[in-house]
């Protein structure tokens, strides 16, 4: 009885994935692991284990992360077959670094699920004692609280390693129409000053509806993490292996998945990064 009952179970997982899979639009931009997005490749980041952030299981499926016929970024948080939730990330191939980076973000982010975060950011894997990994962020998330209204985060990192650090980030409420418009989010990130803004709609000389900044007059920073300690930063520099990343993950709460209780999807217009 107890056998029946699970292959009923994986029968019933099996028919929803494929009835979901019939209404989702065919992928495109992937070649394995490549995907071409706004004129760039990026690599979908993916594994048998738990990454970071969260930790979450990162899968490079084809849905995971992918474009459309609009040539439209689709980033996902699914449940697949070996039962677990998969989140996504996609990681620049080329190297950035101090410049403007601005993103269109198609979908709605005033109503993310709570325990949810999009992610638009630099990174670099080798620099966490220099400059703590050389990291500049917008994300989308009430970081687990739910109705929080602030759902939009401008931070440079480190924040929340080691004891919280409030100076370095900021959260703002979006207004109700952003849930029916798509959104754009720039940061500009310079040796001396890093500043945000956000615009509903296009960007334009429109004020921003949220808007930021972050300079030298701020005190220097630690990051701790794995047991190590990074020198003291304000504003970090970019690494020789710094990155842009776009990723998709739950707070966390790998096992259970977005609070909504359903599979996630996301929508990015574009990526644009003019260097300095």
């Amino acid at each position: 009885m107890k056998t029946f009952r699970h292959l009923a179970a994986a029968s019933l997982l099996f028919i929803l994935m494929a009835c979901e899979l019939a209404t989702l639009p065919a992928p495109q931009g992937r070649s394995g692991d490549q995907l071409n997005f706004s004129g760039r490749i990026w690599t979908v980041k993916g594994g048998e284990q738990l990454f970071g952030p969260g930790p979450n299981y990162f899968s490079k499926d084809l849905y995971a992360a992918y474009t459309d016929s609009n040539g439209y970024l689709h980033l996902n948080i699914r449940k697949l077959a070996d039962g677990n939730w998969h989140c996504s990330e996609i990681i620049s191939n080329d190297v950035v670094g101090y410049g403007r980076y601005v993103w269109v973000v198609e979908s709605d982010m005033v109503n993310i699920p709570d325990n949810t975060v999009l992610g638009l950011f630099t990174w670099d894997n080798n620099t966490l004692m220099t400059q703590a990994n050389s990291e500049v962020d917008i994300e989308f998330s009430r970081w687990g609280i739910a109705g929080d209204p602030k759902t939009l985060h401008m931070s440079v990192q480190p924040v929340w390693f080691g004891p919280f650090k409030p100076e370095r980030t900021r959260g703002y409420q979006m207004p109700a129409a952003a849930a029916n418009s798509h959104t754009t989010h720039e940061f500009i990130w310079t040796d001396s000053l890093i500043t945000w803004k956000s615009w509903l709609g296009d960007k334009s000389n429109e004020p921003p509806m949220a808007s930021w900044e972050f300079n030298l007059n701020n005190p220097a920073r630690v990051k701790e993490e794995g047991g190590m300690i990074s020198a003291p930063i304000i504003i970090p520099a970019p690494g020789p292996t710094t990155n842009a990343r776009i990723n998709l993950w739950l707070v966390n709460n790998q096992a259970t998945g977005p609070s909504t209780g359903r599979n996630y999807e996301i929508v990015i217009r574009s990526f644009q990064y003019d260097p300095l």
